[in-house]
């Protein structure tokens, strides 16, 4: 994994929504409205739309229209015909007191990722407007042509000072390419969409829930430096922070990665 992430620069307008702002409704709530089960799916579009228009209006974000089909393939998963695949890695160690997992490392092979980097004023300015681009890019933007499938966790690579009191404006958003894609990506048709070969790294994994912010972030950081038992041998300006969580789900469930220096 590239510790600078992707060297686009970011653009665009204002705020976007992301993941997060789902997850104030459940599943049930969004898929099996017992009205509109049999709904079709341009019907089934306009019902997601409105509603993440609505939750978007509370946070002053603005969902374009043409986000309608994104929206409906990553709620549902492309009509059930995808399952969510996780990125995947080897478990080296795991380090555990009281019986609860304090930390995990872990080995993940090279592979390619779509990713792009954004320099909005705040990290959720960053990720909403990066997010946008990705779920684009997996439901239609490409030169398949068609839904390739979400994958978790979805990633944000973040950059710090050297005392690690403040981001930088500077924030990569990126998606591991399901297995049938690795070998042949599919060619971004967003210029500021890029697909990279991220080298093999060993990564340190705390796991956290609740919101990410830059708040979170750095306390998130500052907690799993302090557990390492040797800090020193990770990157010590840029991390990852890793989103599990559902679009629809209750809970939102997050990691936060040191990378091992070469």
């Amino acid at each position: 994994m590239d510790p600078g992430g992707c060297r686009l620069n970011g653009g665009g307008g204002g705020d976007m929504i992301t993941l997060e702002d789902l997850e104030s409704v459940s599943e049930e709530q969004l898929l099996n409205s017992p009205e509109e089960e049999q709904q079709e799916p341009q019907e089934e579009q306009g019902r997601l739309l409105r509603y993440w228009t609505d939750v978007a209006r509370g946070h002053q974000v603005e969902v374009p229209t043409d986000m309608a089909e994104p929206i409906r393939q990553i709620t549902t998963d492309n009509e059930g015909t995808h399952t969510r695949e996780q990125v995947p890695y080897t478990l080296l160690t795991r380090k555990e007191k009281c019986g609860e997992v304090v930390f995990e490392k872990r080995h993940y092979e090279k592979a390619h990722w779509a990713c792009i980097t954004v320099h909005e004023d705040t990290y959720e300015q960053s990720i909403c407007y990066g997010f946008m681009k990705i779920m684009r890019y997996i439901c239609v933007c490409s030169s398949a042509g068609r839904y390739l499938g979400l994958t978790i966790p979805i990633v944000t690579v973040v950059r710090t000072d050297e005392t690690h009191r403040s981001l930088s404006r500077a924030v990569t958003v990126a998606y591991y390419l399901p297995p049938p894609h690795q070998s042949d990506p599919p060619r971004p048709h967003d210029p500021e969409v890029t697909v990279e070969q991220w080298p093999a790294a060993v990564v340190y994994s705390r796991a956290f829930t609740g919101v990410t912010n830059e708040l979170t972030i750095l306390h998130e950081i500052s907690s799993l430096a302090e557990a390492l038992d040797r800090p020193a041998v990770c990157v010590s300006n840029s991390f990852i922070i890793a989103g599990y969580t559902n679009p629809a789900a209750a809970h939102r469930q997050n990691e936060i990665w040191f990378l091992e220096r070469p």
